[in-house]
């Protein structure tokens, strides 16, 4: 098995590096991946026009595609371990639900705030600020309710709760607004990695790498939790720290992931059962890594879909990860029942 496992990470960290090539590589202009190569290791492409496109609007895209995948997917395996429920997310504690309610007040209710603050929140860095804002309300609300809740099941409805009535305020807001401030709010919605200046993706590695250092010190509190919460305890887990640090490892990944990129569907859910599928273990030190892996290959595949090679436009991100990524998942779950009937 530990054999197996060196080979799929091998096999797993190529296909991620050729991955990235692939995606720097095509777009509206073709670049031969030789060039981007050359460009990625320090020298200079062929034609000026190459690296400037590599340095300035590829490599910030690709880039952003990893975290997103790492972040996402981390997340989602966090959370279906923690609540024991394959259709937990990401999203499940409602982080995403309180950014888009951030983004709908400044976006959809600009009209209700005065012109100088109004011009701020609708800028890119103000949308991003809201957005943080309004996760960071729900994870205080959430972290406030958990300590009066023993059962990780009631934390879980709580969480569906606060994503029902975050959504019915928006869609309040939405019902007021104009045509031209849905359609503003409806492109952030549909995700976007392609917008991401150097600045920003600095700021979104240090907010992932923080995330990610946190929720390391889960995995084995994880394992243990996968037989049950209380043989958990009587093993001498102190659930009520790791609850806190699952909680705050998501909220960070999730909430700045949403923050800069918009809401992401898909990864979070998926990638955790595709890994376990791919390593067939339950082993949370080797699903971590994989996860890492197979969630940024995903990303960049599903951002170099969207760029239609060759073509003008670019699709939504969030609806290329649903609409190939699902169809995937639900070939493997049942080609796996298939094999073990």
């Amino acid at each position: 098995m530990k054999n197996r496992n060196v080979i799929l990470f091998s096999v797993l960290s190529i296909a991620l590096l050729l991955t990235l090539l692939l995606n720097i590589s095509f777009g509206q202009v073709t670049i031969p991946v030789k060039e981007v190569f050359k460009s990625l290791m320090g020298s200079n492409a062929s034609k000026e026009t190459w690296n400037y496109i590599i340095v300035n609007y590829r490599l910030p895209k690709a880039i952003t595609a990893v975290l997103v995948g790492v972040a996402l997917s981390i997340s989602g395996l966090l959370m279906q371990t923690f609540f024991r429920n394959p259709l937990a997310g990401p999203y499940v504690l409602g982080l995403s639900s309180g950014s888009s309610l951030g983004v709908a007040f400044v976006i959809l209710g600009a009209g209700f705030l005065p012109t100088a603050l109004a011009g701020f929140f609708i800028s890119s860095y103000g949308i991003i600020l809201a957005s943080c804002i309004g996760s960071l309300l729900v994870l205080l609300l959430i972290v406030l309710v958990s300590n009066h809740l023993k059962d990780v099941m009631s934390i879980l409805i709580v969480g569906l709760m606060f994503s029902s009535f975050t959504s019915a305020i928006v869609n309040v807001l939405t019902y007021f607004s104009t045509a031209e401030q849905l359609q503003k709010y409806t492109f952030w919605s549909m995700g976007s990695i392609g917008n991401m200046s150097w600045n920003n993706i600095t700021f979104l590695i240090v907010t992932v790498v923080i995330g990610v250092s946190l929720s390391i010190f889960s995995l084995k509190p994880l394992n243990a939790l996968l037989l049950g919460e209380n043989y958990a305890k009587s093993m001498g887990l102190n659930f009520k720290r790791t609850k806190y640090t699952i909680i705050f490892s998501t909220s960070i990944l999730t909430g700045s992931i949403t923050a800069f990129v918009g809401p992401i569907a898909f990864v979070g859910l998926a990638v955790p059962h595709l890994t376990k599928l791919v390593f067939q273990t339950s082993n949370h030190k080797t699903l971590f890594f994989g996860t890492i892996l197979i969630g940024s290959i995903i990303m960049l595949l599903c951002d170099l879909i969207s760029q239609m090679p060759g073509m003008e436009f670019t699709l939504p991100i969030n609806a290329i990860t649903s609409l190939v990524g699902a169809p995937i998942v639900i070939w493997l779950i049942v080609r796996k029942k298939s094999i073990q009937s």
